[in-house]
């Protein structure tokens, strides 16, 4: 029986259905499973977007079977799709590079070569042998560890390749809209758990007793910090899914009594749901959260203003964000307050971590000690005593700079710079009467607080963050792309 047009399309729309199933399936697991932090939860984690991948691909060979099965008229060239695709292709080379730089540290090298890349690789690995200039050696000192987070790595550029790629996110908002609800009720479960097991005294995450670990809410994170920096995306991108909702609807209606009193359940259910996880991350007591809350909140009130109506910031964030304190108040802030009395000393011990942490830059300034190496390299540059082993660098950006060096984080650095600046462009011809600018904004405040949360934090090294972060930019750089195609067709 001859596979008829009708019969290719419905396959697409089934695979597209159920990558949509998985996709919402790894926003759920990630950060329930501990925040997939285990070697089994982001080995999932990474066979689940692999998955998703191949899955893609098979649905990208059906449509160009489908392609071959029209009339022999000749594809219509696009050039909005062309300039797309030239323009998503160099962050695509750009990661791309990185990853080649993180094999070349797995790569054994001649001696000769490592001591011009690596000299104080080179001086160690001698150390350790008879005869060095006839050895050849990686660059990694930990290869293991390396090839592990590589494949981290190749898994998220890979989903992320895959979201600026797939059509259901072009046409319309739909499925955009289902993956937001996803995150959004896992912000609120991951608040209302956490606040359940720290204010119930139970003090467990999930089966396992951690009277230790839950001195705050932290979910079913292992760490408050974790929960905070989950958080801190979540919340933004739920508030610009709720002033989407509020643009469509009130411009059916005129003053704010009318607009207030049209709300359905649904956005009221939003609003009432950011106040739940505002909430939460208040009672993590995370210091450094909490301020990026608050600079999240301030660029929220002033990029979701109407300026046409002469507004100088939103009064709906203002009016979330308010409620939210006064219910936290009425509960009690005495323990979250107490936390900022401690601020020097938490400042103290970080300081000395990144003191240290840039001595290994100094010595490995080029390509880096080895991505994921930091664990084992850390404790030759140790200058303080410390109880128990010190895991990461306190800040993101610092402990990357010194596994993979100037050359790592100049590639992604670059890498940010041009998509910031061409989601903030697109962003910018937006209407303030258009849905999807609060979600793009939304998205990129979230983005931008999760990366200020992580100067003085491990949040990006957390697989389940390091996830949502990933489909955030995709949602972001997707919302601005399919606004230049609209304004050029």
């Amino acid at each position: 029986m001859p596979i008829t047009l009708c019969h290719i399309a419905h396959s697409s729309s089934m695979v597209d259905t159920i990558i949509t199933l998985l996709l919402i399936f790894l926003i759920i697991f990630t950060p329930i499973a501990f925040g997939a932090m285990e070697l089994w939860a982001f080995s999932l984690m990474e066979l689940g977007i692999l998955l998703i991948i191949i899955l893609w691909a098979i649905q990208t060979g059906i449509v160009r079977l489908r392609a071959s099965e029209k009339s022999l008229n000749s594809p219509i060239y696009n050039p909005c799709l062309s300039g797309r695709q030239a323009q998503s292709a160099i962050p695509m080379v750009l990661l791309s590079l990185f990853l080649l730089l993180i094999l070349f540290q797995l790569l054994p090298l001649p001696s000769g070569l490592i001591k011009i890349l690596s000299p104080k690789t080179y001086a160690l690995r001698s150390a350790l042998s008879l005869q060095p200039s006839g050895l050849s050696f990686p660059l990694s000192f930990v290869p293991f560890l390396t090839q592990i987070e590589f494949f981290k790595w190749l898994t998220l550029i890979g989903l992320f390749i895959f979201l600026l790629h797939w059509k259901p996110l072009e046409q319309g908002n739909r499925t955009t809209k289902r993956l937001m609800v996803a995150v959004m009720m896992v912000g609120v479960l991951e608040s209302l758990y956490g606040m359940f097991e720290f204010f119930s005294g139970h003090r467990h995450i999930l089966h396992l007793e951690a009277e230790t670990f839950v001195s705050s809410v932290t979910g079913t994170f292992i760490n408050r910090n974790y929960l905070a920096g989950y958080l801190l995306m979540v919340i933004p991108v739920s508030i610009g899914f709720l002033f989407s909702r509020e643009v469509v609807q009130g411009s059916r209606y005129g003053g704010w009594r009318e607009r207030l009193s049209s709300l359905d359940g649904k956005t009221l259910l939003i609003g009432f749901s950011v106040i739940v996880m505002i909430l939460g991350l208040i009672f993590t007591a995370s210091r450094m959260g909490i301020l990026s809350l608050l600079l999240s909140f301030s660029l929220i009130s002033f990029l979701f203003r109407n300026p046409e109506k002469g507004k100088r910031f939103s009064k709906t964030a203002v009016l979330i964000f308010g409620l939210a304190l006064l219910w936290a108040a009425w509960i009690g802030l005495d323990a979250v307050i107490s936390r900022f009395f401690s601020v020097s000393e938490g400042f103290e011990g970080r300081w000395k971590i990144w003191v240290d942490t840039f001595q290994i830059f100094k010595d490995f300034p080029i390509v880096g000690s080895g991505l994921g190496t930091f664990l084992y390299v850390f404790p030759g540059y140790r200058s303080f005593h410390i109880r128990g082993l010190v895991t990461h660098a306190e800040n993101d950006f610092l402990q990357l700079l010194s596994e993979v060096g100037l050359i790592g984080i100049g590639l992604l650095l670059l890498v940010f710079v041009f998509l910031f600046f061409r989601a903030v462009l697109a962003i910018r011809s937006f209407h303030s009467s258009d849905s999807e600018k609060y979600i793009a904004i939304g998205g990129l405040v979230g983005i931008l607080a999760l990366m200020f949360h992580s100067l003085v934090e491990r949040n990006i090294q957390v697989p389940a963050n390091a996830f949502l972060y990933t489909v955030l930019w995709a949602i972001v750089l997707k919302v601005s792309l399919n606004r230049k195609v609209i304004d050029k067709s």
